[in-house]
């Protein structure tokens, strides 16, 4: 057997508030000949946020796992905007990467100080790190594949393109170009402001201003006025500037932002219709440039499931590909994946269920018994959630942490929705089904891979919208997640036929089982506090049904 690679990303922020700022999502991955082994993405198991505390934990963290009784492990750091040094709060960890004024193509070399011994240790920059991250779930690159990354900011840019041809990476460009499109997300006041949320509350935007959009309509007039006043992207201190603007042009006579007026609901669509074309031209011309055949994407802006769906449907690639685990909780696992395909060429294909920090069980055992019963309680109107085997990477639950009930009333949607998880009355619960199902309800004779992951959203037809209509989005769409065969999550897929053969149920509400402000849950122990605490009507813990 191969070295352990151990990957880290764990940068301190530059800022020592309660809220991550401009680091989060920390996250350490153990792989060995191609499989990831253990992965940890920080909040799972601290329950804070968005977690960029791992200088203060690694110690102990390690320590569990072995990884200080011997250290014959290859080391393999991810850098950020804010730096390429690595110092644990013990002192006892230190690592520092080379300063350069271009992308490396590949890891590079440190200096680095572990457990008080030098020892040879590796950076990757976040923009591959990111790229990296399509490679536990999708295997090797292909042949002649443009790579490309775009997030809010990342080690030299916030967006970078790569091509792989002959078996190399080759760079592209890397730089700040599209900062002011990820801005229209992360940075943009008048859209903090419309959303109701504070600058630290940055990472929580992008998701609410998605699910808003949907309610306005571009218009080319809205994009010129607002393309003149700078998207009115710093009007932090004072909304006095936008409120005269609107009034004078516009005849919006408001004194205050709120996310049901149409006017606004207007300007975040036409922000997210400038994002999806301005990017989409912009992968265009890396087409045309490279004649590309497949695409790598990935970086915080991939979760945009509405531009993804439109770069499928441009038809610039023969495939296009993106990991669950797409914003800065990936970078861990990327670094890890591409620093053992580049060393030995392998990487085997994994399911997303991969955070397993401090897990002890695989394979939940359940029986017809268990999947009849938790069929009949949805029957039945209950709120469910699932607590089985290993967590989901990324952002997205996937039926390992889900919370499910009937998708066929708007009621029901609204109460999971706004009661039990809090979130705002404007954003979209999500739907899982067979894939048959899928193509039942699209009409689409083929369903891409990328939804087993959720990534992308489904125009539903018009008859069959009643029928799932907790999950149809205000424009007609729905993020449908897939099951196609057993073997990618067996209880979902049993609780699903089972739904499908004796209750002619073809769909369920899937939302990720946590409430505002919290990770989703990790343990089955919080599981089954957080399904008290939320007032649901039970949980599966392990495949088996508790009722309240």
């Amino acid at each position: 057997m191969g070295k352990l690679t151990v990957a880290i990303y764990g940068i301190q922020d530059r800022l020592n508030s309660a809220t991550p700022f401009y680091v989060h999502d920390h996250a350490l991955t153990i792989m060995q000949d191609g499989i990831v082994l253990k992965h940890l993405t920080l909040e799972r198991l601290t329950r804070k946020k968005h977690d960029n505390r791992l200088h203060l934990l690694i110690y102990d963290l390690l320590k569990e796992e072995g990884l200080l009784a011997h250290t014959d492990y290859d080391l393999v750091f991810v850098d950020n905007v804010v730096g390429r040094a690595f110092i644990s709060s013990c002192g006892r960890f230190r690592f520092e990467g080379p300063l350069n004024n271009a992308l490396s193509t590949t890891v590079e070399k440190g200096r680095c100080w572990w457990l008080d011994k030098e020892k040879t240790a590796y950076v990757l920059n976040h923009e591959l790190a990111h790229i990296g991250a399509c490679l536990p779930f999708f295997g090797p690159f292909k042949e002649n594949s443009l790579l490309v990354h775009f997030d809010g900011g990342a080690s030299l840019g916030n967006f970078s393109a790569w091509h792989y041809v002959n078996g190399q990476i080759k760079p592209l460009e890397f730089h700040w170009d599209l900062k002011y499109l990820s801005g229209f997300f992360n940075a943009n006041a008048l859209v903090f402001g419309i959303i109701g949320a504070k600058f630290h509350e940055q990472n929580s935007v992008p998701g609410k201003v998605m699910g808003l959009a949907s309610y306005g309509r571009y218009s080319i007039e809205m994009e010129k006025w607002l393309n003149a006043h700078q998207y009115f992207g710093e009007i932090w201190h004072s909304k006095k500037e936008f409120y005269e603007a609107a009034a004078r042009d516009w005849g919006w006579n408001k004194t205050h932002l709120h996310p049901d007026d149409p006017f606004l609901q207007n300007i975040v669509a036409t922000l997210q219709y400038i994002f999806q074309r301005n990017f989409i031209a912009k992968i265009e011309q890396l087409q045309q440039k490279t004649k590309a055949d497949y695409l790598y994407y990935s970086g915080g802006s991939a979760l945009n499931i509405v531009v993804n769906t439109a770069l499928l449907k441009s038809g610039l690639f023969k495939d296009v590909f993106i990991p669950p685990c797409t914003e800065d909780s990936g970078l861990a696992m990327g670094a890890a994946a591409f620093m053992e395909w580049a060393r030995n060429g392998k990487i085997k294909k994994h399911s997303p269920y991969l955070n397993n920090w401090g897990l002890s069980i695989d394979v939940p055992e359940y029986t017809k018994e268990d999947v009849d019963a938790c069929a009949l309680a949805l029957t039945q109107g209950k709120v469910i959630g699932v607590c089985n085997g290993f967590g989901e990477v990324g952002p997205r639950a996937l039926g390992n942490r889900s919370i499910l009930s009937l998708a066929n009333s708007k009621k029901l949607a609204r109460k999971v929705s706004m009661e039990h998880k809090r979130r705002e009355w404007y954003r979209p619960i999500a739907p899982v089904m067979l894939e048959k199902n899928a193509r039942y309800f699209t009409g689409k004779e083929k369903i891409h891979h990328l939804s087993k992951l959720m990534l992308l959203d489904f125009e539903i037809l018009p008859q069959f919208q009643k029928e799932i209509e907790g999950v149809v989005h205000v424009n007609g769409t729905a993020r449908i997640q897939t099951i196609s065969s057993r073997e990618e999550n067996p209880f979902i897929y049993d609780l699903l036929e089972k739904l499908d053969t004796q209750y002619n149920i073809k769909a369920l509400i899937n939302t990720s089982f946590n409430v505002k402000g919290e990770p989703i849950v990790h343990t089955v122990e919080g599981a089954l506090q957080s399904a008290k605490n939320m007032q649901l009507d039970g949980v599966v813990l392990n495949g088996k049904l508790d009722l309240f």
